[in-house]
């Protein structure tokens, strides 16, 4: 399992940034640490987040409703979700207008992270070497 570093998910958010505009900075390096560790996370020598799509709603979930960041959390807690799942072989495959709307209900509605995985299940399809 690939996990993003925090150094990864500062990279994704300076990047995203710069290409669609917005604040630099981050609001909370504690939160973005936590990042870091959360997905991989173990209770009883079991996996907290047993799979990779529960593990990749971690990112979307915390990046989105923590605030990490100054500005461009949503589009940068469904960036990390792709990414991660990119570096563990699936595709994201969202329409155009999808994440945009599924981020801002993130936000709003705070789903459980069950049902966004499932929507990011949904979303994706297995990469194909």
């Amino acid at each position: 399992m690939r996990y993003l570093t925090s150094s990864q998910i500062l990279l994704i958010h300076s990047m995203l940034i710069d290409e669609y505009g917005g604040s630099h900075g981050v609001r909370d390096r504690n939160l973005l640490a936590s990042l870091r560790q959360l997905p991989a996370q173990t209770a009883f020598g079991k996996n907290l987040y047993p799979t990779l799509f529960l593990k990749s709603a971690l990112y979307v979930r915390n990046i989105i409703t923590s605030h990490p960041f100054l500005d461009g959390n949503k589009r940068n807690g469904i960036t990390c979700a792709a990414i991660f799942l990119e570096n563990n072989g699936y595709v994201f495959d969202a329409k155009v207008g999808e994440l945009e709307k599924y981020a801002v209900l993130i936000a709003r509605e705070k789903p459980e992270l069950e049902e966004i995985a499932e929507w990011l299940k949904k979303h994706s399809k297995r990469n194909r070497p």
